[in-house]
């Protein structure tokens, strides 16, 4: 996710509390949701659907974060 952000994303994950706390809950996400899709994990459509879309809110913030921090450098 955002290669052309990568040094500044690993800056902000040890600089930035808010933005850590964005990035491990898009992670823990994605991993959820890939567990619920091959059938590891038990869920329905609606489950997955929402959690794709929180997943989604994330990283909007995370790239309106990563847009400030690098405008600002």
């Amino acid at each position: 996710m955002f290669p052309e952000y990568r040094d500044l994303i690993s800056r902000l994950k040890t600089e930035d509390a808010h933005f850590s706390k964005l990035f491990e809950r898009h992670n823990e996400l994605d991993h959820q949701i890939a567990n619920m899709e091959t059938g590891v994990a038990p869920a329905n459509s609606f489950t997955i659907e929402s959690l794709k879309k929180e997943k989604l809110l994330l990283k909007d913030k995370l790239y309106a974060v990563l847009r400030k921090a690098h405008e600002a450098a």
